[in-house]
C-alpha cells in the first residue's frame, strides 16, 4: 500500500478542509494552488506571495528543507520527486515507481482540494498535480524556470499544453516557446555591501549528492587556499569531508539565511534559488555547475546559467576550463556585485489576471443564483 504525505497533516483531513470551502468566503477569493519543486523553482513563488496571499491559497511541493519550512508556516503538500533524466541517468525503475507515487498523491490533493487555479514555476514532480487541475477545469498559469535563458525548459515544453498563460523570463525562451508574456526579473543592486565575517559557506543544495564539490572544498581547505571558517552542506552523500569545522547533511532555510547574511564567500551549486540568495546577500559567488557527462544531474541547464550570470559578471564559474583555485583568486580579487530577482512587473500582471479572472467567476455565481430564483 503506498503511503500518500501532505504536510505535517495526514492527506485524509483534506476533506474537511473541501467541506469548509463555501462557507463564507468572499466570492472575489480564488483557491489557488501554488505547485513548485525544490531550490529555485518554490522559491519564487514566495517571491509571488502579494499576489497569491489575498486568495485561499496552499502549497504543493517536494518533502525538503524548504518545503519543510513553508510547511510551518502554510498548508503544505507533499508529492513524490521524480524526473525524467533520472532514466537517463541510469535509474528508470526508480524513476518509475516514485512517478506513481506522485500521480497517486497529486491525484488526490487535486481531486479533494479543487483549485480554481494552479500557479506553477515547475518542474517535472508538477506535471501530475498540473495534468489532474487542468481536467478539473482550472486555470493554469506556468512561469518557466528563471534559469533558462536560451531556451525553455523540458517541463516548460511538456505541460505548456496544460497552460493557459505561459510566462517566460528570457525573451531568447519566449521566442521558442510561444510565451503569453515575457519578464526579465534580473536587477543589479546598489548600495553598500553587508558587513561579513572570515566565512565560507559551500552548499550542495538539498535535491541530489555533489560530492565533487565537497571534495574541492576539502582540498582547497587542506592546501591552506581557504583560511576562513567552513561551514559545508553535503546533502544525501556517503562522503564525510575532512578537516572542515562544520558539516552539515541538510540546514533550515532560516538558519541557511542567517549563515548568507555573515558569510564572505559562498561555493555553490548552479542551482538559482542558490546563487540568487547569495547575490542578495553580497557574498562573493563561486558556482559549480552540475554536470550531466559527470552524472551529476539529469541535464547541462547549470552550466548555461551559470555561464549567463558569469557574463554579467555576477559570479566565478569552475568547469571544464577553470579551477577552483583560480575562481577563489578571482572572487578575492574583485568588489562582489550585488544583485536579485525583483519580479514586480510580474506581480503585477498576476495580480491583474487573478483579479479578472475572480470577477469573471463572481458574475457567474451571481448569474446562476439569479437563475435559481427565477426557476423557484
Amino acid at each position: 500500500m503506498l503511503q500518500l504525505r501532505a504536510s505535517t497533516r495526514d492527506i485524509s483531513s483534506l476533506a474537511s478542509a473541501r467541506s469548509t470551502r463555501n462557507s463564507g468566503e468572499t466570492p472575489q477569493r480564488l483557491r489557488i494552488a501554488l505547485c513548485a519543486s525544490g531550490g529555485g523553482h518554490v522559491r519564487q513563488l514566495l517571491d509571488l506571495e502579494d499576489v497569491w496571499r489575498p486568495h485561499d491559497s496552499f502549497f504543493v511541493s517536494e518533502d525538503l528543507a524548504l518545503g519543510r519550512s513553508i510547511a510551518e508556516q502554510h498548508r503544505t503538500f507533499f508529492v513524490a520527486h521524480y524526473a525524467l533524466g533520472q532514466a537517463r541517468l541510469g535509474a528508470p525503475f526508480r524513476m518509475l515507481s516514485a512517478a506513481l507515487r506522485n500521480l497517486l498523491q497529486s491525484f488526490l490533493v487535486i481531486f479533494r482540494e479543487r483549485p480554481d487555479v494552479v500557479l506553477t514555476t515547475g518542474a517535472g514532480s508538477m506535471f501530475f498535480v498540473l495534468l489532474f487541475a487542468r481536467l478539473w477545469g482550472a486555470k493554469i498559469v506556468l512561469v518557466d524556470s528563471f534559469a533558462r535563458f536560451r531556451a525553455p525548459s523540458a517541463f516548460a515544453r511538456i505541460a505548456g499544453p496544460l497552460a493557459d498563460v505561459r510566462v517566460s523570463q528570457s525573451a531568447a525562451s519566449a521566442r521558442l516557446w510561444n510565451a503569453t508574456e515575457t519578464f526579465d526579473p534580473l536587477r543589479v543592486l546598489d548600495g553598500p555591501r553587508p558587513a561579513k565575517e572570515p566565512l565560507v559557506f559551500a552548499t550542495v543544495g538539498a535535491t541530489l549528492p555533489f560530492d565533487r564539490l565537497v571534495r574541492m572544498v576539502e582540498e582547497a581547505k587542506r592546501d591552506g587556499l581557504l583560511p576562513e571558517r567552513v561551514i559545508l552542506q553535503v546533502g544525501e552523500s556517503t562522503y564525510i569531508p575532512q578537516g572542515i569545522e562544520e558539516v552539515h547533511a541538510s540546514l533550515p532555510f532560516a538558519e541557511v539565511k542567517e549563515i548568507l547574511r555573515r558569510a564572505d564567500i559562498v561555493v555553490c551549486h548552479g542551482g538559482t534559488g542558490s546563487l540568487i540568495t547569495a547575490l542578495q546577500n553580497g557574498c562573493r559567488v563561486i558556482a559549480v555547475p552540475r554536470l550531466f557527462d559527470l552524472g551529476e544531474h539529469y541535464d547541462d541547464h547549470q552550466l548555461e546559467i551559470t555561464s549567463a550570470f558569469a557574463e554579467r559578471g555576477l559570479l566565478a564559474v569552475v568547469d571544464q576550463n577553470h579551477s577552483f583555485a583560480a575562481a577563489l583568486a578571482k572572487v578575492r580579487a574583485q568588489e562582489p556585485v550585488m544583485a536579485t530577482t525583483e519580479p514586480a512587473a510580474l506581480r503585477r500582471y498576476l495580480t491583474g489576471l487573478l483579479t479578472s479572472w475572480a470577477a469573471a467567476r463572481s458574475r457567474s455565481s451571481a448569474g446562476a443564483l439569479r437563475s435559481e430564483v427565477q426557476r423557484g
